[in-house]
C-alpha cells in the first residue's frame, strides 16, 4: 500500500449483533482491512476499527454510513453514550504514506459523499473543522439527536457543513473528522480507593488543569482503583510522561502503580518514544531502529543519504538518454511540489492564535491543495505512460488498416495529461497567492518558491500540449484544446 489511513467509525447500536455484522459487510471493500470491532450494550454502540489505502477507506466509511441509516432508528435508540446519528463520528487517522492534512482532504470528500448519497447531515470536527467551536466534538453533539433535531432549521450555529438544515428523520446526522491516533491508557493502583483514582484523574487531564491532550477519569474495575485515560496527541504529550505523572501524584497519596493496559490498538512510533524516554538514549531517532530503516528503504520511502538520496533517482531518470521521464513528468513534479510548499504554509498557519479569524480559509486550502498534489503526483507517471502508449500506437498501426484512429487517440490521451497538469497547476498559483494575506509573512519566501514552480509546471505543460496538437488533424478537438490552452497562458503573462 502506498498510503495507510485509518478509520474508527462510531455506530449507535451495541446490543443486535446481526445489525453490527450488516454494517461491517457493507463496508467490506478491496484494500481495507478490518482490525477491530468493540460492542458496548451499556453505552448502545460499537466501534469498528478498519485500516486501508485513502481512496478505499473512504468508500468503505460511507457504504457504512448508508447500512447503519438502513438499520437503525434514533427515535427508538437508548443508551448511555451520547449519540447524534446512526452514525455518530467517523474520524479518519493517517497512519502511513499521509498526513493529517491528507485525512482533512478525506473527510471533506466523504462528508460530501454523506449527503449526496445518503441525505444525512454531516459536521466537521477536530483537523478538519471548519471553524475553532466545531474542533471539540462535544460542542457539535450538544443535546445529542433531540437537540440537534429541534434546532438545526433555526440555529445559524447548528448549521451542517454539508447538507440542508434538516436531520435525517432516522439516522439524524454524522459528525465526520480527522485526528491523530488516539491512545485509550489506563494505570491500575494497589488500592481499592477510587476517590484516590479520581483525584490522580483530576491532576492530570487537561480540563482540570493537567497535560494538554489528555482526558481522565477514576474508576473501580477488577478490584482495583483505575486511573483511565484517552491521550488525543501522543506527540505533544507522551504516554511516558503520563505515566510518570501518575506515579508521582499516587505517591502523593501513599499508593503505587502495580500495572497499566492499553485499550484498542497503539502505533509503533508511541512505544518507540517510550522507549527513548526511559531509555536516555542520546539523538535518538526512530530511523535506528533496524526493522523501520529497512523497511523505510525497501518500499522507497527513504534513502540513506538525506533529502539528495530521496530525489536523486528521478533526477538520474529525467537525465538518462531516454524518451521518458521527460518534460511532461517534470512539469508534473514541479506542480506537486508547489502544491506541497503552498499546503506547508498553509498548515503551520492554521491552528495558530494570529490566524484563528481565517481557520475556514485555511482548512478548505490545505484540503484542496491535499487533492491537488496527490493528483500531480499521479500525473508524473500518467505523463510518461501517455508517450509510450503514443509509440506503441504508431508501431500497431503499420500492420493495421485503422492504425490512424488508434494513434489519434492516443496523441490526444498524451495532450489531455499534460494540460490537466497545467490546470492543477493554475489552481495551485490561485490558492498559493490567497494564502499570503491569510499566513504568516515570514513563509512568504516559501510562497514565491510554490508560485514559481506552479508556473514552471504550467510552462511546461503547456509546451508539451503543444507539441502533441502539431501532430492531430481533428480540428473541433484541436481548437477546444488551444482555447483552454490560451486561458491558462494568460497565467504567465501577467506574472
Amino acid at each position: 500500500m502506498s498510503t495507510l489511513v485509518e478509520c474508527v467509525p462510531n455506530f449507535s447500536e451495541g446490543r443486535d449483533k446481526a445489525k453490527v455484522d450488516a454494517i461491517i459487510d457493507a463496508m467490506k471493500v478491496e484494500g481495507v482491512y478490518l482490525l477491530d470491532r468493540e460492542m458496548d450494550a451499556d453505552h448502545n454502540r460499537c466501534v469498528i476499527t478498519l485500516v486501508g489505502e485513502r481512496n478505499a477507506i473512504a468508500e468503505a466509511a460511507i457504504r457504512g454510513v448508508g447500512k447503519a441509516a438502513e438499520l437503525i432508528d434514533l427515535n427508538h435508540h437508548q443508551g448511555a453514550h451520547p449519540r447524534m446519528g446512526a452514525t455518530d463520528v467517523v474520524p479518519f487517522i493517517p497512519i502511513e504514506g499521509v498526513t493529517l492534512e491528507d485525512c482533512v482532504a478525506i473527510a471533506r470528500h466523504v462528508g460530501q459523499e454523506i449527503w449526496k448519497r445518503h441525505q444525512i447531515p454531516v459536521y466537521l470536527y477536530e483537523a478538519a473543522a471548519a471553524t475553532p467551536e466545531r474542533q471539540n466534538l462535544e460542542n457539535i453533539r450538544r443535546g445529542q439527536f433531540e437537540g440537534i433535531r429541534a434546532e438545526i432549521a433555526t440555529n445559524p450555529t447548528r448549521q451542517p457543513d454539508f447538507g440542508d438544515a434538516r436531520v435525517h428523520p432516522t439516522a439524524g446526522a454524522t459528525v465526520v473528522g480527522a485526528r491523530k491516533f488516539l491512545i485509550a491508557y489506563n494505570v491500575f493502583l494497589n488500592t481499592t480507593d477510587v476517590g484516590v483514582a479520581k483525584k490522580i484523574a483530576k491532576a492530570v487531564r487537561q480540563s482540570s488543569g493537567g497535560f494538554r491532550y489528555v482526558k481522565g477519569a477514576g474508576f473501580l474495575v477488577r478490584g482495583m482503583a483505575q486511573v483511565s485515560m484517552n491521550l488525543t496527541d501522543f506527540d505533544q504529550t507522551p504516554i511516558a510522561r503520563v505515566f510518570e505523572f501518575v506515579k508521582r501524584e499516587a505517591a502523593r497519596h501513599g499508593v503505587v502503580p502495580v500495572s497499566s493496559e492499553i485499550v484498542g490498538l497503539i502505533p509503533k512510533k508511541a512505544l518507540e518514544d517510550a522507549a527513548e524516554w526511559f531509555l536516555q538514549i542520546e539523538n535518538f531517532d526512530a530511523s535506528l531502529i533496524l526493522e523501520n530503516r529497512l523497511a523505510a528503504v525497501m518500499g522507497g520511502k527513504m534513502a540513506v543519504g538525506g533529502l539528495r538520496a530521496g530525489a536523486e533517482p528521478f533526477i538520474e531518470q529525467l537525465a538518462a538518454p531516454t524518451a521518458t521521464p521527460g518534460g511532461g513528468s517534470a512539469s508534473a513534479a514541479a506542480g506537486a511540489m508547489a502544491a506541497g510548499l503552498a499546503q506547508m504554509v498553509a498548515a503551520m498557519s492554521r491552528g495558530k492564535k494570529n490566524y484563528a479569524q481565517y481557520e475556514r480559509e485555511l482548512s478548505t486550502a490545505i484540503a484542496r491543495l491535499s487533492e491537488l498534489r496527490e493528483e500531480l503526483k499521479a500525473a508524473i507517471d500518467a505523463d510518461a505512460m501517455s508517450y509510450d502508449a503514443v509509440v506503441k500506437a504508431y508501431k500497431q498501426a503499420k500492420d493495421s488498416s485503422n492504425g490512424g484512429a488508434g494513434v489519434a487517440a492516443a496523441l490526444e490521451d498524451a495532450t489531455n495529461v499534460p494540460l490537466g497538469v497545467a490546470e492543477r497547476s493554475r489552481e495551485v498559483t490561485k490558492i498559493a497567492e490567497s494564502l499570503r494575506a491569510v499566513t504568516n509573512p515570514k513563509m512568504s519566501s516559501d510562497l514565491a518558491v510554490s508560485l514559481a514552480l506552479a508556473r514552471a509546471a504550467i510552462e511546461g505543460a503547456l509546451a508539451n500540449v503543444e507539441i502533441n496538437l502539431e501532430s492531430l488533424s481533428d480540428p473541433q478537438f484541436v481548437s477546444a484544446v488551444r482555447q483552454k490552452a490560451e486561458g491558462l497562458r494568460l497565467v504567465l503573462v501577467s506574472r
